[in-house]
């Protein structure tokens, strides 16, 4: 291939501007021309691209967000918008298309391969819900914003006795909340893969912890739980008399500075997915498995299942009594 497109789609996440870094200038020192999509594929259907140079992504690898902006693409789920998009990829001359986003975003890419533009998807999603992948760019970042952002609050719990509930992102998946609530210490964990009793789970282990003369409370709950927080905030202050607060941490989580995790992952998973459109071949995840990176059948990982751990889930229990 001589010229390719990346664009970003989905939530934005951190590391997914150090993603497009390596994709443009791995393209560039191959001697390959490299397009930027501008607001994922509603700028692939529009013809919205820019060409980047290695100058173009100079100073973007610590940044937060993408510098390609990201957008919902109703138009391309149709096969009218498809059609748009293979069209302005054959006017433009491009090849192949490096895809960073989430699962949502790998059907798209799938799609397209299908119809004859070979993709290759980067996995770019704080959740970590991407079946084939161990690890996805922009988990490491939002953790750590989260286990700040909870520090900070337990400040204050602390010096009220007060018990904090505190939502954070995951829609589907309760990895951030498993294993922030785990960095936090918090008392009960709450995630949509593991059924769920608030008696037995948060107003027992916190009368069982007020027992050894705890008095503060850290309680981490999925957005994927769907819990009413006034609700449960209520419950707990009600039948443990303590005072009780609840906090939605919300898009705070998606931004900042990446990582040295999430800026070297998406550098290496970049690089890896132009070099596989270098060698025409496209229909492929780009995934970290065990700290390497290999690549996936697009077919194959969409299909593919991702269970919580419940030894880690388990242990977080164990250890926040």
């Amino acid at each position: 291939m001589k010229t390719i497109a990346v664009l970003t789609s989905g939530g934005d996440a951190p590391g997914m501007n150090a993603a497009v870094r390596a994709v443009v200038r791995t393209a560039c020192e191959n001697g390959m021309k490299v397009y930027g999509v501008i607001r994922g594929y509603n700028g692939l259907i529009n013809g919205d691209f820019v060409e980047m140079d290695l100058r173009s992504v100079s100073d973007i690898i610590n940044r937060g967000g993408t510098i390609l902006y990201s957008a919902r693409s109703a138009e391309f789920a149709t096969e009218e918008g498809m059609q748009k998009a293979i069209d302005q990829c054959h006017k433009w001359g491009i090849e192949g298309v490096v895809v960073i986003g989430g699962d949502g975003s790998f059907r798209g890419a799938r799609d397209l391969s299908e119809r004859g533009i070979p993709c290759v998807g980067v996995p770019g999603t704080i959740d970590n819900d991407i079946a084939c992948c161990d690890y996805t760019i922009g988990y490491d970042t939002c953790l750590n914003t989260i286990m700040d952002m909870v520090d900070r609050i337990r400040d204050t719990s602390e010096s009220h006795d007060r018990c904090s509930i505190v939502e954070v992102m995951g829609r589907r998946a309760g990895y951030l909340a498993l294993n922030a609530g785990i960095a936090c210490g918090a008392t009960s964990i709450l995630i949509p893969e593991v059924p769920f009793d608030i008696e037995k789970h948060v107003i027992e282990r916190m009368k069982k912890t007020q027992k050894t003369d705890k008095k503060h409370f850290i309680i981490i709950v999925a957005e994927g739980c769907g819990i009413d927080l006034e609700k449960l905030t209520k419950e707990i202050q009600e039948k443990t008399g303590v005072e009780s607060r609840y906090t939605i941490l919300g898009h705070v989580q998606r931004g900042g500075y990446a990582t040295v995790k999430d800026r070297v992952m998406a550098t290496r998973m970049g690089n890896y997915a132009v070099k596989l459109l270098m060698n025409n071949i496209g229909n492929r995840v780009v995934a970290a498995q065990k700290e390497e990176v290999v690549d996936y059948d697009i077919f194959e990982a969409l299909n593919m299942t991702k269970s919580i751990d419940m030894d880690l889930y388990n242990v977080a229990h164990e250890v926040s009594i």
